[in-house]
This record gives structure tokens, C-alpha cells and sequence, in this order.
């Protein structure tokens, strides 16, 4: 494993580069794909958590179903630019490894697209475990593991996926991404599924429900028509298991 504190510090060091990205409409393939985020999370109620809340708009959203949001992030500056456009009703600095909040506080724990910026998920999966009533639902959005190890070859007919090397293995990735004149710095971990399956199960979590949506339909998406035959995003729901 490599220091958590070297993730913490790349998302410091771009997160103005990742609000402006994220606040801008219709930009990136959240957009193409929150008519059916909505939909999957579902009827709310009750008390909701967001590990790593960026700039807020997936906190908005539990807003929108009708929970009492908090919304947490490692970096100081997502929190801050979540509270100024009244993303939740409470924030917290805090990482995920260690919420600073009581054993089941809440009725619903979001990690969307999370997970893969977290060096020790094991650690990360077992805090929202804590802090998950026993009744509650942790909801896990994640690109896809196997999106993650391949690329549509758009040189070909029909732009086949291909996967050059393996899907299996833990590996880091960096990479910039420049749409619509502005520009994005990413970086975290490729892991495959088992991974992701083996830490719930350790947190004690049984996943309920997996969904690989795909986009929107909308003429504005055609760039994403791709996604229709190869999922990007891998959605699940998972439960605690009684003690």
C-alpha cells in the first residue's frame, strides 16, 4: 500500500480543477447517467451520510429524495464549496477510514465513486459499517472494475472494447482529461471486484441489489453511445448482516 496521504494530497491539490468540472451542466457522465442514479436510491427517509462529498451534488440529490444529509470529505475545500451551495444539513473534514461520528447514526451511507481515491477500502468500508444502523443501506457507485482495465478502440468499426493487459491485480492510475475547455487531473486505484466483494464481506455487509447502468438517451450524450454495450459504472446496495 502506498501512503493514504498521498491521495489526500492529489484531491487538495486539484480541487478547484474538480468543482468547476463537476458544477458545470451536463459536462461529464454524471449527468448522462443521474435520471437513473435517482431511480436506484430510490424512496428516502431518515438520516443520510456522503463519504466523500466533493463539491455536493450527489448530497443535493439525497436532498432531493428527502433525507437529512451530512456530507464529509477528506479535503477541507470540497466541504467548504458543499456548504456554499447548500448541499446538506451538516458537514465534517473527516476520512473515511475514521468518521467521526457514533455507531449507528445513520439510515443511509452513499460512497459514490469513492472508493477508488481510498488506499485501505477494507478500512473505509468497515467505518460506514459502524456508522450504519442495522436497518440501514450502504449504496456503492464505482467505475466499473473491468471499464476500468480496457477502451474502445475508435479506430475500428463499431469500436471494440479492448483490454490490453489484465483485469486482475490492484494498480494505481493517473491521467488528465480536457472536454468543453476545462480540465481534470485524476488519480486513485483499479482493483477488480472481488476486492471490492471480499472488504464488504469482511464489514460484514451482504449486497442486495447491483445495477450496471447505462446512459442516457438524450441527443446531447451521443459521445457516451458506447456505454450502452459495455457498463461504465458498477452500483450496488448492500445490508448488515445480523450480528
Amino acid at each position: 500500500m502506498t501512503d493514504p496521504r498521498k491521495d489526500h494530497d492529489h484531491w487538495s491539490d486539484v480541487a478547484s480543477e474538480w468543482i468547476e468540472w463537476a458544477r458545470a451542466p451536463n459536462h461529464d457522465a454524471f449527468w448522462a447517467y443521474r435520471p437513473a442514479l435517482h431511480e436506484f436510491i430510490g424512496k428516502g427517509a431518515g438520516d443520510a451520510l456522503e463519504v466523500g462529498c466533493g463539491e455536493g451534488r450527489v448530497s443535493r440529490l439525497l436532498k432531493e429524495h428527502g433525507y437529512r444529509v451530512t456530507a464529509t470529505d477528506t479535503v477541507a475545500a470540497f466541504v467548504a464549496a458543499a456548504r456554499e451551495v447548500d448541499s446538506a444539513d451538516r458537514y465534517e473534514v473527516a476520512p473515511a477510514t475514521s468518521l467521526p461520528f457514533e455507531a449507528a447514526s445513520f439510515d443511509f451511507v452513499m460512497a459514490y465513486n469513492v472508493l477508488m481515491d481510498i488506499d485501505d477500502v477494507p478500512a473505509a468500508v468497515k467505518e460506514m459499517r459502524r456508522v450504519l444502523r442495522p436497518s440501514g443501506t450502504l449504496f456503492v457507485s464505482i467505475v466499473h472494475p473491468f471499464a476500468d482495465r480496457g477502451r474502445f478502440d475508435r479506430e475500428r468499426p463499431h469500436a471494440p472494447f479492448v483490454v490490453d493487459g489484465s483485469y486482475f491485480g490492484r494498480e494505481h492510475f493517473e491521467g488528465t482529461e480536457e472536454r468543453g475547455g476545462l480540465r481534470m487531473r485524476f488519480a486513485g486505484w483499479s482493483q477488480p471486484l472481488q476486492h471490492y466483494m471480499a472488504a464488504l464481506e469482511t464489514a460484514g455487509l451482504a449486497v442486495t441489489s447491483i445495477l450496471e447502468p447505462t446512459p442516457d438517451t438524450g441527443s446531447q450524450w451521443a459521445a457516451m453511445r458506447n456505454w450502452d454495450r459495455i457498463p461504465l459504472f458498477l452500483w450496488l446496495k448492500a445490508r448488515p448482516l445480523a450480528a
